[in-house]
């Protein structure tokens, strides 16, 4: 076959698609289950004005601005799906999401807007949940005691920041006069950061923005898959080379060939951005070391199908207090369904990762918490048909970006353009939605506005 020539390239592109299975050493455990969405893409142009790299949420959300702008883009997708780290699957005619399933910060993402948009059928997160204490549940008094911590938790460490200009560990600033509570609420907090709270910076903690949070009847990754429908989008092509020394770009892949365009806006995870792709001329130091300095941060979740559980009313997040593997919660009858999330952070993930087999090694030390506080009776009906392990897999290496003391400016250091023809886009570069599919989104339409306006 030639070299060097666009149309070519773009057969071969499509061609490799087609055939070519992703060479993935040790799978990790979710990969095995497929998408309830099957994929329908328009083809490649011979000569796209942007290549977009990555089909994950920033990556649908830069195509889909481009492409309304009339720009022509080309999205190189290395996993056999869309999605990312957001994948709904079918498990017991029940749709479940092993990735992201918060739409986290209603009043700012924009999934949420584009959601109602769209009719796609949006249900409100509840505020209230469980509290477990030992094998009994809370009283009220207990269950006040706690919010209030939580409350005082918050507080200390977002003023904590604003007070300092040293970007010191958050964890620093946790209250030590919580009571009992403290431990909780430290993990609670490691588990929504990434990783314990002695290693995320404070100044970019109070970043995250909550807000009112929603679910999607259906799941989230299905209706980011949706939303990537009849894009120009080729699968099972990962990219190794970007090179802008000369015109416009030049994007390499695995199987050596290419495709030139304008601009490229790059969306693959940060963890897997690390070591991934080589970059000629080599990026300038402040972008290098924006990306290197962060850390992976980890949030998996066993799943759970458990008809009997004593938890009523759906999507209620459940804390279990006390007990000797302190479980850093747990999502409860999603959608209404007998499933329920069993959450893991990176303290239990990493203790999970020195076994022989590590999914199997979680799905023992759940029914060993649950036994523990609500004894095995009350398990007789439990499964636990999947476990997540994003952290093992080798097109994401984590849940998501964490930025570590010292780091905070990294955000914002990554969103500058390098030679007005690469952007990078992605939940890392978020301020306000970082970790989240939502912020990932934003970024990429953030990212695609600028190359509008650059060459539209």
């Amino acid at each position: 076959m030639r070299r060097g020539v666009p149309g070519d390239d773009v057969a071969r592109i499509c061609e490799h698609s087609a055939m070519t299975p992703d060479r993935l050493a040790v799978p990790p455990a979710h990969a095995r289950f497929r998408s309830t969405v099957m994929p329908r893409f328009a083809p490649l142009p011979t000569s796209p004005n942007v290549i977009v790299v990555g089909a994950g949420a920033a990556g649908i959300g830069a195509a889909r601005r481009l492409i309304e702008a009339g720009l022509s883009v080309a999205v190189l997708e290395a996993r056999d799906r869309v999605g990312g780290r957001a994948v709904t699957t079918s498990l017991r005619g029940h749709p479940i999401d092993l990735g992201a399933h918060w739409l986290h910060a209603g009043p700012v993402n924009p999934l949420v807007a584009l959601g109602r948009a769209r009719g796609e059928p949006l249900r409100k997160a509840p505020q209230n949940g469980h509290l477990v204490i030992g094998r009994r549940r809370a009283r009220p008094a207990e269950r006040r005691a706690f919010s209030s911590a939580f409350d005082l938790a918050d507080r200390a460490m977002t003023l904590g920041a604003s007070k300092t200009s040293e970007d010191c560990a958050v964890g620093s600033l946790v209250p030590v006069g919580l009571g009992p509570w403290r431990d909780r609420i430290e993990l609670v907090h490691a588990l929504v950061s990434g990783r314990p709270l002695d290693e995320v910076s404070l100044h970019d903690w109070p970043s995250l923005e909550y807000g009112e949070n929603f679910f999607v009847d259906g799941g989230y990754g299905a209706y980011l898959a949706r939303l990537s429908q009849d894009l120009p989008i080729v699968l099972r092509m990962p990219v190794t080379r970007i090179d802008r020394s000369a015109d416009g770009v030049k994007v390499g892949t695995a199987d050596g060939a290419s495709l030139s365009a304008k601009a490229v806006i790059v969306t693959v995870p940060i963890m897997v951005l690390q070591s991934s792709i080589r970059f000629t001329p080599a990026l300038p130091p402040a972008i290098r070391s924006a990306i290197d300095g962060f850390i992976s941060g980890t949030y998996e979740h066993a799943v759970l199908h458990w008809p009997s559980a004593p938890f009523q009313g759906r999507d209620r997040l459940a804390s279990v207090i006390g007990g000797r593997h302190r479980p850093p919660g747990m999502l409860t009858r999603i959608g209404g369904s007998p499933f329920h999330f069993f959450e893991m952070d990176a303290a239990m993930a990493e203790g999970l990762d020195a076994k022989l087999a590590p999914a199997n090694a979680a799905r023992h030390l759940v029914r060993a918490v649950l036994a523990e506080h609500f004894g095995y009776r009350a398990i007789d009906d439990l499964a636990i048909p999947a476990v997540t392990e994003w952290r093992r897999d080798a097109r994401s290496l984590g849940s998501w970006a964490v930025v570590p003391p010292g780091h905070a400016p990294a955000r914002v250091a990554l969103k500058a353009p390098v030679d007005e023809r690469l952007w990078f886009a992605g939940e890392a570069l978020s301020r306000e939605q970082w970790g989240t599919a939502g912020g990932a989104y934003a970024e990429g339409a953030r990212a695609a506005d600028e190359v509008i306006e650059r060459f539209g």
